[in-house]
């Protein structure tokens, strides 16, 4: 198995992986970084494995984690199966942190282990390599991530046992911030600008605070700042487009591609100027929480697309389902995920003290722009029911703030969720919105697939 960890899938990805297998309605049940990362891990809804945000305080990477949930995750299993296991890339934000167990900490499960201290980078950064540390500069050839993931791999393929079958997860920075291209594609999408369709630049009247906050129509020089970051996230991408490609000749060459299943899919969605937010993620919206999904390998047919939703979580227990682990009893992509609805969940981060460049907006808050747009606030916190079937597409959202806001939205006749229609739907639906959310914000195990209709 491969699974590629990166977010919007380009031409060639599309044409290799995406119309040679299936692509999938898929959502994480978080909307950020390292919570996502570790339900992607465990299978797990976050307020089961406990990852709150991409703080070592909020249990990112935590000793907290690596004695609990990580002890669990699925490459564990994959281990006892006897799987050669490689993991090269971003791990969790905090991973190789002095009070996270610093570079010497292998998460259990890994047999071969290039994971990056921190945060995403492309040049200038540490990775522990089996444990050790390893500094790179800013040699091109020598130290780009995304390539050194991408020619460790290879290596990988062609030093395992044939005898043994083998996973990996490649997780590249791209298209991550600072986003740094490789030189053969700084020139490429020269012309390319962020969509202006659906919810762009869109006033977010009757929603939480934190969207109502931003300058509509957003100003010239925010228009420009985000095409700009647009055209560069795509230009970091196009060396992901090339990994892909090189991992699928790579298969070919040794006579296995037909033998791998390829996953491809991301830990968070992306806004680029809807409702005149800036770049973020960390939002109850489908730009934030809808990733790609797309998967081929023995017995999926070509060219389908499959409409019944998937989360993030069920790529655990697929993957063990694949390599014929009982120790995970839940649904997966083969046996079915079917679901009438699921959550979403957000814990809001913010700073005890006001931005310096911010100080009318007072404390609570992070993620600020110049302008005073702020992505994310302590009350920024809240916890989503979505339901997604042939009759309905609806989404409830509760806030945990002074004001136990709420938002709902009706995606078959609003898809870009411009109006909260909370004050005008039938009170009976609130309530039955409500109370599977409830019901879903306190279940665990086989609770949280076990569904009930009210």
């Amino acid at each position: 198995l491969i699974l590629f960890l990166f977010q919007n899938p380009m031409k060639k990805t599309k044409d290799l992986i995406g119309n040679a297998g299936a692509t999938f309605v898929n959502f994480t049940v978080t909307p950020l970084c390292c919570p996502s990362r570790s339900s992607i891990l465990t299978g797990q809804y976050p307020h089961n494995h406990g990852v709150r945000n991409n703080s070592l305080s909020g249990n990112c990477s935590s000793p907290q984690w690596q004695k609990g949930p990580e002890s669990q995750a699925f490459p564990v299993f994959l281990s006892k199966l006897e799987y050669q296991t490689f993991f090269a890339g971003k791990y969790l934000n905090q991973y190789g942190q002095k009070d996270a167990g610093h570079v010497g900490h292998i998460p259990p499960g890994w047999d071969h282990w290039h994971a990056l201290v921190g945060n995403s980078q492309y040049y200038n950064y540490s990775l522990s390599v089996n444990g050790k540390e390893e500094k790179h500069g800013d040699n091109y050839g020598d130290d780009y991530l995304t390539d050194l993931i991408t020619n460790r791999s290879l290596t990988f393929l062609d030093n395992r046992s044939p005898q043994l079958p083998f996973f990996l997860l490649l997780s590249p920075p791209a298209p991550h911030a600072p986003w740094t291209a490789a030189p053969q594609h700084q020139k490429d999408y020269a012309d390319i600008k962020a969509p202006r369709d659906g919810s762009f630049d869109k006033p977010g009247k009757d929603k939480h605070w934190l969207l109502r906050q931003p300058a509509n129509p957003m100003t010239a020089s925010s228009l420009t700042y985000l095409d700009n970051a647009y055209r560069k996230r795509w230009q970091t991408l196009a060396s992901v487009d090339d990994m892909v490609e090189k991992l699928v000749e790579k298969l070919k060459s040794i006579d296995e591609l037909n033998n791998t299943y390829i996953f491809y899919t991301s830990d968070n969605g992306y806004h680029t100027g809807q409702f005149s937010l800036p770049i973020d993620k960390r939002q109850l919206y489908e730009f934030d929480i809808r990733v790609p999904l797309l998967v081929r390998g023995p017995g999926i047919a070509p060219n389908q697309t499959v409409e019944a939703p998937v989360l993030n979580i069920d790529l655990a227990p697929t993957i063990l389902d694949i390599c014929g682990s009982i120790s995970h009893q839940a649904p997966s992509l083969r046996n079915g995920t079917a679901r009438p609805f699921f959550l979403v969940e957000h814990t809001g981060e913010g700073h005890l003290t006001s931005d310096p460049s911010c100080p009318s907006l007072g404390p609570g808050l992070s993620q600020c722009f110049p302008d005073c747009v702020c992505e994310d606030a302590y009350n920024n916190t809240y916890a989503c029911v979505r339901t997604l079937d042939s009759s309905q597409n609806l989404q409830y959202c509760e806030f945990a703030d002074s004001e136990s806001f709420v938002e709902m939205y009706d995606l078959k006749s609003d898809p870009h969720q411009l109006e909260n229609i909370v004050k005008k739907v039938d009170p009976s639906v609130l309530q039955v919105m409500n109370q599977r959310l409830i019901k879903l914000q306190s279940c665990q195990g086989q609770s949280c697939r076990v569904y009930f209709y009210v």
